[in-house]
C-alpha cells in the first residue's frame, strides 16, 4: 500500500488493464537510465578493485607473490567499503527520518565526539596517549560511547510529551559545537610534538585503519545496515512524512528512533574506523538521489554505496598510486564534499 501511495495509484481492484503500473519510476526510460547507471558504476567499482590490487605490482600476474602483495591492498578495499556502506546508508536514513537533504548524521556531534576522545588521550597523557586509544578494546569503547550518546540524546528529545525532531537537531547542533570548542581549548595547549601526532588522527584516512578492528566493524555494519535495507517500505512511509506515516498505522515516533539508532551505529563504526569525514556522507547521498532519480530506498541504497565505493576507492587509488599521497584522501574528499555542499545551499535546496 506505502509503495502504491508513492505513486498515486488506485489501491482498489481494476480487472480491466488499463497498463497502469506501480513502479519506482514514472516511465520505463527511469528504469533503463537506471540500470545504465547501475551498470556503470558496477564497472568503475570492479575497475578500481582490480586497478588497485594489480597497478604497479611488481611480481607477475598469478604468481604466489602477486597475491601475496594483492592480499595486502585488498585489506585497504575492505575498508574503504566498510566505510562507504556505512556513510551512504546511514545519511541517506537519515534525510529520510528528517525530512532534509542538507544536513547529515555529522551533525550530531558523532565527529566531534571522537575528536574530544582523541585530544583527550594526548591531553592527558602526552604522545603515548594515542596509543592507549588504540586497539580492539578501545575500538568497541569508541563505538559504544558514540551509540550511547545518541540513543540517550534521541531518547530523551524524541520521546515523550514534548518530543520534536527540530529540538533534537537544534540540540545536536549545540553539543557538536560544545564538544569542538573543548576539543580547540585542549589542542591549543598541546606542545608541537602533540599536536602533530594528534593532528594525524584527526584527519579522516584509510591509513589511520586497523585492520584487526574489521572483525567487529564487518558484522555491526552488515547488521545494522541490512536491517536499514530490509526496511525499505518504512523509509518509504516516513519519507512521506509525519501525518501520512501516521494514518498509514507506522508509529512514526518508535520507527524513527530505531532507524536514528541504526544510524548512530554505522557512524560510529565509520568514525571510529577511519577518523571524521564531514561532507563525504552528503556528497554521496547527494549523487545517489541525482543518479537513481526515484524515492524508492530499495533503488536508491544501492546506487549510494557504489557511488560511496567509487568516490572513495577511487580517490584512495588516484592519490596513492599517481600522486603518492594517499593520506590526503579525506582532505580532498572534505573539499570537493564542502564545495558541493555550499553549492547546493546556494541551490535553495533544490536536487
Amino acid at each position: 500500500m506505502a509503495e502504491a501511495l508513492l505513486v498515486n495509484e488506485p489501491t482498489t481492484t481494476n480487472t480491466a488493464d488499463d497498463g497502469r503500473r506501480t513502479h519506482a519510476w514514472p516511465s520505463l526510460k527511469g528504469a533503463k537510465r537506471y540500470t545504465l547507471i547501475f551498470t556503470i558504476l558496477l564497472g568503475l567499482a570492479v575497475a578500481i578493485t582490480v586497478g588497485t590490487l594489480a597497478w604497479d605490482n611488481p611480481l607477475p600476474v598469478g604468481t604466489t607473490g602477486f597475491w601475496r602483495i594483492a592480499n595486502l591492498r585488498a585489506t585497504n578495499l575492505v575498508i574503504v567499503l566498510v566505510v562507504a556502506i556505512c556513510q551512504s546508508l546511514a545519511t541517506v536514513a537519515f534525510h529520510t527520518v528528517t525530512n532534509n537533504r542538507i544536513i547529515t548524521p555529522s551533525i550530531m556531534g558523532f565527529e566531534s565526539l571522537y575528536r574530544v576522545i582523541q585530544t583527550g588521550a594526548v591531553f592527558l597523557f602526552g604522545v603515548a596517549g594515542i596509543t592507549m586509544v588504540q586497539g580492539i578494546g578501545q575500538f568497541i569503547g569508541q563505538v559504544a560511547v558514540m551509540v550511547l550518546f545518541s540513543a540517550l540524546l534521541y531518547g530523551w528529545l524524541l520521546s515523550g510529551r514534548f518530543g520534536n525532531m527540530h529540538i533534537m537537531l537544534l540540540v545536536g547542533i549545540v553539543i557538536g559545537g560544545g564538544l569542538g570548542a573543548l576539543s580547540t581549548f585542549m589542542q591549543r595547549l598541546l606542545t608541537p610534538t602533540e599536536f602533530d601526532v594528534l593532528t594525524a588522527r584527526l584527519i579522516g584516512s584509510v591509513a589511520n585503519a586497523d585492520a584487526t578492528y574489521l572483525g567487529f566493524s564487518i558484522p555491526l555494519a552488515v547488521a545494522a545496515g541490512g536491517l536499514l535495507w530490509l526496511g525499505y517500505q518504512r523509509l518509504n512511509v516516513l519519507a512521506l512524512g509525519r501525518e501520512v506515516a501516521v494514518n498509514l498505522g507506522v508509529n512514526h515516533r518508535r520507527q524513527t528512533i530505531i532507524v536514528l539508532l541504526l544510524v548512530s551505529v554505522l557512524m560510529a563504526v565509520s568514525t571510529s574506523l577511519v577518523g571524521p569525514m564531514t561532507f563525504f556522507g552528503f556528497l554521496v547521498a547527494m549523487l545517489a538521489y541525482q543518479l537513481a532519480d526515484t524515492h524508492d530506498h530499495r533503488f536508491v541504497f544501492p546506487i549510494a554505496c557504489l557511488t560511496g565505493f567509487v568516490v572513495l576507492g577511487g580517490s584512495y587509488f588516484v592519490l596513492k598510486h599517481i600522486f603518492y599521497a594517499a593520506g590526503s584522501v579525506g582532505i580532498i574528499i572534505e573539499i570537493v564534499g564542502g564545495t558541493a555542499f555550499l553549492v547546493h545551499i546556494i541551490r535553495k535546496g533544490r536536487l
